[in-house]
């Protein structure tokens, strides 16, 4: 089932495929900070529904917390 029937989950959608496409990675404190997304892993999920691929990895943060941050190739 989409969440993509919400206008502001399509803006935040939106906002971080284009963030992707720039080229630039994104965590969830970033998607928080700019875009006001509280739940990155649900958009990513939802664009990763629609067709985009997009790619992920765990990373660790000095205080040793792990999270996600996800990628974009761009073929050119």
């Amino acid at each position: 089932m989409s969440t993509l029937n919400n206008e502001r989950t399509q803006s935040q959608c939106e906002n971080i495929l284009r963030h992707l496409q720039s080229g630039k990675t994104i965590n969830p404190l970033q998607a928080l900070n700019e875009y006001g997304c509280f739940r990155l892993g649900a958009r990513i999920y939802d664009l990763k529904q629609s067709g985009y691929n997009i790619d992920s990895r765990m990373t660790k943060a000095e205080n040793g917390k792990k999270y996600a941050e996800y990628s974009m190739r761009i073929i050119n």
